[in-house]
């Protein structure tokens, strides 16, 4: 009898893990699916909404849907199936609305609330289901931000930024995520508002490293926001692009730190950006305000980021799914957030870092 009932419990544990969930109380009420850990922003979203559901004494259960949808998807008909009381979903594909219609469909049928975060679901798909919500950012505010942000510090430091001396900044953009509202927006208006204020203060555009790529930014492969996929690209620019032949890249944007972060090391490898007395230093630019990202600005490595608040996005989370839990209007109570003026969407601002101080 302990043999059978030991292997039980080895199957129970294995069966969570290939889940791909973290376990937090046996009868959770709240399943949040993130569609990835390895997201940095989104493990500081992890971090603080798990810190705001403990300290709210909600029972929840963590999931990584590992990028994959269809995992996802699995994920949730397998919380519905155990009792959930309520879905919080950072949808995995946002190409379309089939997956997030899929997972509403789910949700009616089973009479529980929704609550989409972070990666944007359509209007429709939120106006379809009156339990249903999203909380998140406005998707251009961050790439007009970071534009604003890149004009400003290139007008103030031209002669620095400007390596070889030719009056024309030369960049390379990482886009992140194709077919993603926050990468689409991010990439137009980074290099839009940058240019406008480039204009304004009498300047050339900015100008793509590489006048063969008439997209004009360079995509990971995998569809993903890597460190790595950035830092081989930059490797890649930098062998043949150098202060010594007068063509280096003088300008680089990322959609998010963790590219940033991928960038900046290959630089480092190369001799720039070690924020070593002396050392030439090209000015790296993302988006999430992370831990590592603050560090790099601290050190002199890195020029600036656009905070994306993952305390205020968990706090937005935390009401809506206590409505949700109470039986409320989901958006009860939460008149001081801004609220889109006819969908159930809420904007959780962006702002400016440059360090602290």
């Amino acid at each position: 009898m302990k043999k059978i009932i030991t292997l039980l419990l080895i199957v129970s544990m294995l069966a969570a893990i290939f889940s791909g969930c973290a376990k937090k109380d046996g009868d959770a009420d709240v399943h949040v699916f993130y569609y990835t850990y390895s997201d940095p922003y989104i493990s500081t979203v992890r971090a603080s909404l798990d810190k705001a559901l403990d300290g709210a004494g909600v029972k929840y259960q963590d999931y990584d849907s590992n990028n994959n949808q269809t995992t996802q998807t699995e994920q949730v008909q397998t919380a519905i199936t155990k009792g959930a009381k309520l879905l919080v979903v950072n949808i995995v594909t946002t190409g379309s609305d089939d997956a997030a219609n899929g997972i509403i469909s789910l949700a009616k049928e089973a009479g529980i609330p929704v609550i989409f975060f972070n990666r944007e679901v359509s209007d429709s798909v939120v106006k379809s289901y009156d339990k249903c919500a999203f909380i998140g950012t406005d998707a251009s505010e961050a790439g007009k931000l970071q534009g604003d942000m890149i004009g400003d510090y290139v007008l103030k430091n031209y002669s620095a930024v400007d390596l070889n001396g030719d009056g024309e900044i030369s960049y390379v953009l990482f886009m992140g995520e194709k077919g993603n509202n926050e990468a689409i927006y991010r990439t137009r208006y980074s290099v839009e508002n940058a240019n406008a204020k480039l204009s304004a203060g009498g300047k050339k555009a900015l100008k793509f490293y590489d006048p063969s790529n008439k997209d004009k930014y360079l995509l990971d492969r995998d569809g993903k926001w890597s460190a790595q996929a950035a830092n081989e690209y930059m490797t890649t620019i930098l062998s043949s692009h150098s202060t010594a032949n007068k063509n280096m890249v003088e300008l680089i944007i990322c959609n998010n730190d963790g590219m940033a972060e991928g960038a900046i090391s290959a630089l480092a490898s190369a001799g720039y950006n070690t924020g070593k007395k002396g050392a030439t230093t090209i000015p790296v630019f993302g988006v999430d305000a992370t831990s590592a990202a603050k560090e790099l600005i601290k050190d002199g490595k890195m020029a600036g980021t656009i905070k994306q608040d993952a305390d205020g996005m968990a706090a937005a989370i935390l009401k809506t799914v206590k409505n949700g839990i109470d039986g409320k209007a989901i958006l009860d109570g939460m008149k001081d957030y801004n609220v889109d003026k006819d969908v159930a969407k809420v904007r959780i601002a962006y702002a400016v870092y440059l360090g602290e101080g």
